[in-house]
């Protein structure tokens, strides 16, 4: 991915949301790309100087480890922070999002810790917990957990509001998230990120039957144009960002099917809008209308059976299972598993009996 304009921030950095037409700003993931040309008047300076007085938000410290990690390129090529930059020099960075100046307030709030060591630690997010304060959550969410908890650390010390924060899931999303706890840990996994080679896997439970076992589904994906709260797929590619989701059905119900969902790209909403796209809404989510009776049939005692099963589990059937990288400081590829939640389990459950139940009666 590059920026639209060869000319961007050639004399000043500004705030992303300010130069949206100018850089293609990856908000899918906690990383960014930015892409720049040198002017053709620049005495040679040392990258990381030059760059500190252009960023915004962005410590020369920052920079530094993200040249130290490959992550900044001039002309193609990786270089260290000590390279000095030229007239018309073509500048590449990727890296995890710059400070806010929003600051967090650490809150002692339980976190189900999976795997902990000194770079970084993999946190069992529960579903009803936001991820990274905003509009309307400011307090209560995984950040200001982690600000607590990690609040020792040089990171996690200054109330920046995306610290150690890489990637994210839903509110309503159950399952697995890897935080980083050094500068170095951080650059290394949003470049794995960026470069899709982390591998996720979900389990959900969506409305429907498939005709064949597993598939992948391919569109771009944005904006909705007439709800702003929801994103859309846009096949043409008209609109929207490059998204792949590959799926492999793992249980058919009939009416529902458990399904694993394999993430190739990590767009907002991804799986829960491709999944609706092709006629399959995961299981009570409201926002893509699967908080309904879609499948199934008229009798009100399979009604009553769908609604329990909505009270079980008031939220999208979606849980992150797996979670897989290179660790940022052994270089040994690293898996990381977590079971079903109970409130998706009571209802795999509630089906699992209601199934055989159906076909004993039909025997």
């Amino acid at each position: 991915m590059t920026a639209r304009s060869d000319n961007i921030m050639s004399e000043t950095f500004r705030d992303p949301e300010e130069q949206a037409e100018d850089i293609d700003l990856l908000q899918d993931e906690m990383y960014e790309h930015f892409a720049m040309t040198v002017d053709k008047g620049q005495s040679m300076l040392r990258i990381d100087k030059y760059l500190a007085c252009r960023m915004e938000h962005c410590s020369r410290n920052r920079i530094q480890a993200a040249a130290d990690n490959g992550n900044i390129l001039v002309n193609g090529q990786p270089i260290k922070s000590s390279y000095k930059v030229k007239p018309f020099d073509r500048i590449s960075i990727v890296m995890p999002y710059p400070r806010r100046e929003t600051e967090v307030i650490p809150q002692d709030i339980p976190l189900d810790i999976v795997y902990e060591d000194e770079a970084l630690l993999i946190v069992n997010k529960p579903a009803g917990m936001v991820v990274h304060p905003g509009h309307g959550n400011w307090d209560g969410t995984l950040v200001n957990a982690l600000a607590w908890h990690l609040r020792n650390l040089p990171m996690f010390n200054e109330g920046d509001m995306r610290a150690g924060l890489v990637h994210r899931i839903d509110k309503d999303t159950s399952g697995l998230l890897v935080i980083a706890k050094t500068e170095q840990a951080h650059v290394r996994l949003a470049k794995q990120f960026f470069d899709h080679t982390i591998t996720r896997r979900y389990v959900a439970l969506v409305w429907g039957d498939f005709e064949e076992p597993e598939g992948t589904i391919t569109g771009h994906i944005g904006r909705s144009r007439s709800d702003r709260q929801k994103m859309a797929v846009y096949p043409d590619g008209s609109e929207g960002k490059h998204a792949v989701t590959h799926y492999k059905v793992l249980k058919r119900y009939g009416y529902v099917s458990l399904i694993e969902c394999r993430l190739e790209t990590g767009r907002t909403h991804q799986i829960r809008v491709h999944m609706a796209h092709i006629g399959h809404p995961l299981f009570n989510d409201a926002r893509y209308g699967g908080d309904s009776i879609l499948r199934g049939t008229t009798f009100t005692k399979y009604k009553q059976f769908v609604e329990n099963c909505f009270t079980l589990l008031p939220r999208q059937a979606l849980h992150a299972r797996s979670l897989g990288f290179i660790h940022p400081t052994t270089g040994r590829e690293v898996l990381f598993e977590s079971p079903l939640p109970a409130d998706m389990q009571a209802v795999v459950t509630k089906w699992d009996a209601y199934i055989a139940g159906r076909d004993s009666e039909t025997n």
